[in-house]
């Protein structure tokens, strides 16, 4: 599945996702206004003033994440087959997250693998996905460590859900020194979701059970930036089995 970087505004609101990330979430905004109301955009455009209180909230959110449209997508298909789903999923991606660290983008591509299924084959789902991306970095020739780690949720609440994502060991990440080798960059992460999204969502397992889901999610722009830093501007100049595994 490939999605555009903008889905309903009423995927992201019955996803949850405000309720834990406010501050990431991002809306597409636009004019619908009367000639009098576009004159006072101007007059504060003219002036310096903020022309932007005479925008309104669209049907259109920006998305998160790769995955968040492929859920609603697959629930609507029905209970799934006794073997579950996979999905290849791509999507630009939008957070609010406003950093000097050229890994931070506000705007990133994002690749995902995600399972839907029972507990039992998304976590054997989740590890195999582990093991094929720390190979896969490593043929990349990037010097990389796996640790568990916890999504920035919000709030006070937010950092009880943020401990008890680490106590469960929901949330892996694969870090790459980019900028800093004392701030590691996370260009993947292997996270097991329960049957959270199953249940938002009504996405059925065969049983009739709310489905569990996992993804394995990998940042194209971090991993490329990734690679400059290591082996530099030129890839005819790097070494010769990164570029095999790229297929350069």
């Amino acid at each position: 599945m490939r999605f555009p970087p903008g889905f309903g505004r009423w995927q992201l609101e019955k996803s949850g996702y405000l309720k834990s990330f406010p501050h990431l979430a991002g809306m597409v905004t636009s004019f619908a206004g009367s000639d009098r109301d576009h004159r006072a955009l101007l007059d504060a455009l003219d002036q310096g003033g903020d022309w932007t209180k005479h925008q309104t909230a669209t049907a259109v959110a920006l998305s998160p994440a790769a995955c968040y449209a492929a859920y609603p997508v697959l629930a609507r298909r029905g209970p799934l087959a006794d073997l579950g789903a996979w999905v290849d999923v791509s999507a630009w991606c939008f957070r609010h997250e406003p950093s000097l660290d050229p890994c931070r983008l506000q705007m990133f591509r994002m690749r995902e693998h995600v399972r839907a299924g029972t507990a039992a084959q998304v976590l054997q789902f989740r590890e195999q996905w582990m093991k094929r991306g720390q190979d896969f970095v490593s043929a990349l020739g990037l010097s990389f460590h796996i640790d568990v780690a916890n999504d920035p949720f919000f709030g006070r609440p937010g950092k009880l859900m943020a401990a008890s994502q680490r106590e469960d060991s929901l949330k892996f990440e694969l870090l790459v020194s980019v900028t800093s080798t004392d701030n590691p960059t996370a260009c993947l992460s292997f996270n097991y979701h329960r049957d959270v999204l199953g249940s938002t969502w009504g996405l059925k397992a065969s049983s009739g059970d709310a489905a569990h889901t996992a993804c394995a999610a990998f940042g194209i722009d971090r991993l490329v930036l990734a690679l400059l830093a290591r082996h530099g501007f030129d890839p005819v100049r790097w070494p010769a089995g990164v570029r095999s595994a790229l297929g350069l």
